[in-house]
């Protein structure tokens, strides 16, 4: 299978992020895949029961970057 990738950046306020973030994870608590729409393209991902969690905090003089990534 090729390699199928998306990144998005964007700036938004903390409250949609938040909210965006709650529709990832209702998603995952449900059982569901993960889907992504960006135009006329569809993403799906198949998520197991289980799966490996990396959280990762950095701060910086100039900022700081919080990670959350999952991998199975």
């Amino acid at each position: 299978m090729d390699l199928v990738e998306l990144t998005e950046k964007q700036t938004v306020r903390r409250e949609e992020a938040a909210a965006r973030l709650r529709a990832i994870a209702d998603e995952l608590a449900s059982g569901n895949d993960i889907v992504l729409e960006r135009g006329n393209l569809r993403f799906v991902a198949r998520v197991p029961d289980e799966v490996n969690l990396k959280i990762e905090f950095e701060v910086e003089d100039d900022g700081a970057e919080f990670e959350v990534e999952l991998t199975w």
